[in-house]
């Protein structure tokens, strides 16, 4: 059973400012992990959170969207960037990191 996509903050905008190709590959990459399957390249990002992991695009130049897909209603899409040098950058992971923690806090709220 496929997954809906729920995106955190302008993580939807960040990613329809990557040229076509890019954009054509994540919405792919995105849909398998939707479908339950893991993307054709991508690593953990547990630095991020738990269960927090990086799909890797390469067209041109390096593309990364931070998504968690360890819960039951949906997909998260926490960040999407593109990459300019070897490591993530400081304000990249800070960001991601703080959209989970407000993901997780969100949903302790609503199971009470």
């Amino acid at each position: 059973m496929s997954k809906p996509l729920r995106w955190r903050g302008d993580s939807r905008d960040r990613v329809r400012e990557f040229p076509l190709e890019a954009r054509l590959r994540t919405g792919f990459e995105l849909w398998e992990v939707q479908q339950g399957n893991e993307p054709s390249d991508w690593k953990p990002v547990a630095i991020v959170g738990a269960g927090v992991n990086e799909v890797r695009v390469h067209v041109g130049n390096e593309y990364r969207v931070l998504y968690v897909a360890k819960f039951v209603e949906a997909v998260y899409v926490l960040h999407a960037f593109e990459k300019k040098s070897q490591q993530i950058s400081k304000r990249d992971i800070d960001r991601a990191a703080s959209r989970f923690r407000e993901l997780v806090a969100e949903r302790k709220r609503d199971r009470r």
